[in-house]
């Protein structure tokens, strides 16, 4: 394992991780970055209130979409990956692996297993507004099931 990765980090269990992932394209730091650090905080907040009932410690990271795809260890952590396949490379591979569980006309998307079996998510709309309200919708409509898989240690599928 590459000496840089987290599990070689004091603090960090690789396995408790919920990686969110963003493009390392400038307009995906400046735009989705920021949105990705809105659903840790929310992600955070749901681990809290669902803490006394969790039998595991989970972790929401922000990183890059060339990190992750760099470290092959991280590719079977649950992954939500936010931006379009234009400034996420992740998201760009998600696009026909992933079922799409919501989708308005094809500018704003949801790509999800609906079981929950692969914990792999893409959240992404055609601008920056657009992925925005696609966050909100993967929050409002998606996000608790999600999370219940999570904490359950579902293992993704590979792929």
């Amino acid at each position: 394992m590459d000496e840089h990765a987290p599990s070689a980090t004091p603090g960090f269990e690789l396995g408790n991780l919920l990686l969110i992932v963003v493009g390392a394209h400038l307009r995906a730091e400046v735009a989705d970055r920021p949105l990705a650090y809105r659903l840790s905080q929310r992600v955070k907040k749901w681990l809290k209130a669902h803490d006394d009932r969790m039998n595991v410690s989970l972790m929401p990271v922000v990183c890059s979409d060339i990190w992750y795809v760099n470290q092959r260890d991280l590719q079977s952590l649950p992954t939500v990956s936010v931006g379009g396949p234009e400034v996420n490379a992740l998201s760009a591979y998600f696009a026909n692996k992933l079922p799409t569980a919501w989708v308005r006309d094809n500018h704003m998307l949801v790509q999800l297993d609906p079981e929950y079996v692969d914990l792999r998510v893409c959240v992404w709309g055609a601008d920056h507004r657009l992925t925005v309200a696609a966050v909100d919708v993967f929050c409002e409509q998606y996000l608790e099931g999600y999370l219940r898989a999570v904490a359950t240690q579902v293992e993704p599928t590979e792929g």
